[in-house]
């Protein structure tokens, strides 16, 4: 069982750069996945003018973490599991404490803190240096599906199924 995990660690380990890449929206919004542990996921987001919700203040858009923090969970879940699964975000809540600074890169993590036979549970944080300080968090729910399901053409898991093939 563990092996499973491990394995499963490895192909998300070995394509972790196209992980963040197949996904459009979170390509055209400049997501960058910095890390990966078991249960876990780090990533990045750069300030853009683009991406700022007010220009007064100059200070990225809420829509933005929070996407930011909706896809890394969903990364982060695929790692704590023996194999890869689609997931359908079933609730999301996200509180924001505080603006975040103009011209900072935003950075993430997420935590997949306990997964059921259909469901996974899931912590996300966003700040600039530090979870001390942070921008906001982000509490979520996600449905768990056989990745077999999902419509061809869909590049992600296109290419998990063939990483998931290879390696059996």
């Amino acid at each position: 069982m563990a092996e499973d995990q491990d394995m499963m660690l490895k192909l998300i380990r070995q394509h972790a750069s196209q992980i963040m890449t197949t996904v459009p929206w979170a390509q055209a919004l400049g997501f960058e996945l910095t890390g990966i542990e078991k249960g876990k996921a780090f990533a990045k987001v750069a300030w853009r003018e683009d991406l700022v919700g007010n220009p007064e203040t100059g200070v990225i858009h809420g829509g933005v973490l929070t996407a930011l923090l909706d896809n890394l969970c969903g990364i982060c879940i695929n790692t704590a599991l023996k194999k890869p699964k689609s997931m359908a975000t079933l609730d999301l809540r996200i509180d924001y404490m505080r603006p975040a600074e103009k011209g900072r890169d935003i950075l993430a993590e997420a935590e997949c803190y306990h997964v059921t036979r259909n469901v996974a549970f899931t912590h996300a944080w966003a700040y600039h240096e530090s979870r001390d300080k942070v921008i906001a968090t982000a509490a979520g729910t996600f449905a768990l599906n056989d990745i077999s399901r999902w419509a061809s053409g869909n590049a992600a898991i296109e290419k998990a199924s063939k990483a998931i093939g290879d390696a059996s």
